[in-house]
């Protein structure tokens, strides 16, 4: 059999069995195999990393795409000089996903804007603030917990605007008053 005739017929099974990324980087894959002269098992193992990552990928930003985000935000895009008070190295040591397989929680806590999703009051969530604390005592106990401190990220923007450059005069209580 030729060679272009195998070839054809790699690529019709590559795209009949849906693995379209390796379909489209064959000739280079084939290029460096021949280059560097894998073993065989390893040749199957690079062209299966190749196509898992690639699905990966697109699993990823289809994800993204159907989740419609305002922002795509990763851990890298993340400004820890602006937000000194977040522990760099524990974020990142929570990234590996460890604490998951330690049954561990992970919990931020903040005001609203300064990186992490607004956290209710958990008094009034569950009504009760003893109920609460107990629960918040249950989910502390095997958790980490970060902490972030530090202006939002809309009043860092509007300070650096220069929309916030002067303060904002309080009402004294004569000026509430005559306001009633």
């Amino acid at each position: 059999m030729s060679h272009e005739f195998i070839h054809a017929r790699v690529l019709e099974h590559l795209e009949r069995l849906r693995l379209g990324h390796l379909a489209e980087r064959l000739e280079s894959l084939l290029a460096e195999a021949a280059r560097t002269e894998p073993t065989y098992l390893d040749f199957i193992d690079a062209l299966l990393r190749e196509e898992v990552g690639a699905k990966q990928r697109k699993r990823i930003s289809m994800g993204i795409t159907i989740a419609h985000f305002p922002a795509v935000k990763t851990l890298e895009d993340f400004d820890f000089k602006a937000q000194p008070s977040v522990d760099q190295r524990l974020v990142r040591e929570l990234a590996t996903g460890h604490f998951i397989t330690q049954a561990e929680n992970v919990l931020l806590f903040g005001p609203p804007g300064v990186g992490k999703t607004h956290l209710a009051q958990w008094g009034s969530v569950f009504g009760d603030d003893v109920l609460a604390a107990a629960i918040l005592d249950r989910l502390l106990h095997h958790s980490h917990t970060l902490l972030i401190q530090g202006d939002s990220y809309r009043l860092r923007q509007k300070k650096k605007a220069g929309l916030l450059s002067r303060s904002v005069p309080q009402a004294t209580s004569s000026a509430a008053e005559a306001e009633r």
